[in-house]
């Protein structure tokens, strides 16, 4: 159990040294630019001296802030977002920090505290920008909420679980052969509507452009975090990005199979099944993690391309969107997925 913790706390801190590298060198390929090259090889360096920088800047909360919650509002966005990943599977069913029965709706239940930290933080800054961020956020969290868990109910209604091994486990099965190629029983087959919407909330619930409203360079300076500075941001940084990996994970998961091997890892697997029982274990468990871990790489670069591809909605727009096409959008994906198993189609 604590090896299990070990393993996805160090990767989940790792995330944001190596996101803000990714987000620098990402940006700058994508506008023709060169990005940070100066320190280490590529630039590569440059993100251990920014880690560097927030942990040994003075950290001082402006005289108007409320200090107590200003300093508890950073605490109360992180925690759940590392929280959250601990039903998640990410070598092999065994490999999960706690298999509970209703993993999926813990996922969201936990995920949904964060909103109360940005609460927190725009109201405790005592800034009129900050607190505009805050409600915006709120706002947005709770309409894209609705969206994001009616997105996975076709998924739960197929699988007839809400426990994630089980469900990567059923998208282990083939669904059909086409010319000698198996395709895999991913959910992204079985609910493409549902994987779009899901992705679509994901980018809503991690503040990420075009849905980043409640930072808003342009009209609020930087938001619900304007006030804050050294680790007290940083610690709101590595929410971002931790919450990211959570939605890129969950989108593995639900939607391309979790841990199952992409194409071409079973081969690898099977040059190493010598008969050694052991041997074959620790090469399997290997080769799941390092599949999940690639799936949920491929997500976060989509993150970044969209960030510096698309860009940001109205406030009014993007309630419109969540409210008026999203939502009746879920409602008639469960509508439908529904008659699909009433006549035995799914």
């Amino acid at each position: 159990m604590f090896l299990k913790i070990g393993i996805v706390l160090v990767g989940l801190l790792s995330v944001t040294p190596i996101m803000l590298f990714v987000e620098r060198r990402g940006s700058a390929l994508l506008q023709n630019r060169l990005g940070p090259n100066r320190f280490g090889p590529q630039g590569l360096l440059q993100s251990v001296l920014d880690v560097l920088k927030f942990i040994f800047k003075e950290d001082r909360a402006p005289g108007h802030v409320n200090k107590f919650y200003f300093s508890l509002a950073p605490l109360v966005v992180v925690v759940p977002a590392l929280m959250t990943f601990a039903v998640i599977p990410f070598a092999g069913n065994d490999f999960i920090i706690a298999n509970l029965d209703v993993g999926i709706l813990y996922c969201f239940s936990i995920a949904s505290l964060g909103v109360y930290g940005i609460i927190m933080a725009g109201w405790a800054s005592n800034n009129k920008y900050s607190l505009l961020g805050s409600l915006r956020s709120s706002a947005q969290m709770i309409s894209y909420e609705l969206t994001l868990g009616l997105s996975i109910v076709g998924l739960i209604m197929i699988f007839q679980s809400v426990k994630l091994g089980d469900m990567v486990s059923a998208q282990g099965e083939t669904l059909f052969s086409i010319g000698g190629i198996d395709v895999p029983k991913w959910g992204i087959f079985l609910q493409p509507v549902g994987f779009i919407l899901f992705l679509v909330s994901s980018f809503a619930e991690t503040n990420r452009l075009p849905f980043d409203l409640p930072e808003g360079e342009a009209e609020l300076i930087a938001g619900y975090h304007l006030e804050y500075g050294s680790m007290r941001f940083a610690l709101f940084m590595l929410a971002e990005f931790v919450s990211m990996t959570v939605a890129s994970a969950l989108l593995s998961t639900l939607f391309f199979g979790g841990w199952q091997y992409l194409p071409g890892f079973s081969w690898i697997a099977h040059l190493f099944s010598d008969g050694n029982i052991a041997v074959t274990y620790l090469v399997s468990t290997l080769l799941h993690g390092i599949s999940f871990v690639i799936k949920i790489a491929s997500f976060m670069w989509f993150f970044v391309w969209v960030r510096w591809t698309l860009p940001r909605f109205r406030f009014d727009q993007l309630m419109n969107f969540g409210w008026k096409v999203l939502l009746p959008l879920a409602l008639l994906n469960v509508f439908v997925t529904g008659l699909l198993i009433y006549l035995g189609v799914l």
